[in-house]
């Protein structure tokens, strides 16, 4: 099976706290918006991102009109829904927004497990990853959604 992706910043940002970037190579395509880079460049963009194939990608961001969302997590959306792909976000209003269109939606949560799924990391490895996304980096993350993940890894 193929997978395809458009991040959003915020996957970009947490996975490279934690040493983690290197999982999204677990998609098959992977795709930036411009728009997304900027956003990531303000920060510095982590070198890790040059050792992964992606490629940066135009997006109409005027195709979704939420006022919530930020001029990068609208252009992520609108190559979600144009392509067909997943969309990885962290936000919790670009999420809603995204469900609303009927977008595959995963964050950096999901993106550990499918590293687990893909043999890029090992159970226990994965584990420690999304407890380290919950306790040390910038990225607001329950406990619950930490145990979640955890079972997602136990499911496959």
């Amino acid at each position: 099976m193929t997978l395809a992706a458009v991040s959003d910043a915020g996957p970009i940002i947490h996975l490279s706290e934690t040493d983690s970037l290197e999982l999204l190579s677990a998609f098959d395509t992977l795709l930036v918006p411009e728009t997304v880079y900027e956003e990531v460049d303000i920060g510095g963009v982590p070198d890790e991102l040059a050792d992964l194939s992606y490629e940066l990608v135009e997006a109409d961001k005027s195709r979704i009109g939420a006022d919530k969302l930020d001029a990068g997590e609208r252009a992520a959306i609108a190559v979600a829904e144009e392509r067909g792909i997943v969309l990885l976000t962290d936000d919790l209003a670009a999420r809603e927004v995204a469900s609303d269109a009927d977008v595959e939606v995963h964050g950096s949560i999901g993106v550990i497990a499918l590293g687990y799924g893909r043999g890029l990391l090992d159970r226990d490895e994965a584990v420690s990853r999304m407890w380290t996304l919950q306790r040390e980096t910038s990225l607001f993350v329950t406990e619950a959604v930490v145990e979640r993940g955890i079972q997602i890894l136990d499911e496959q």
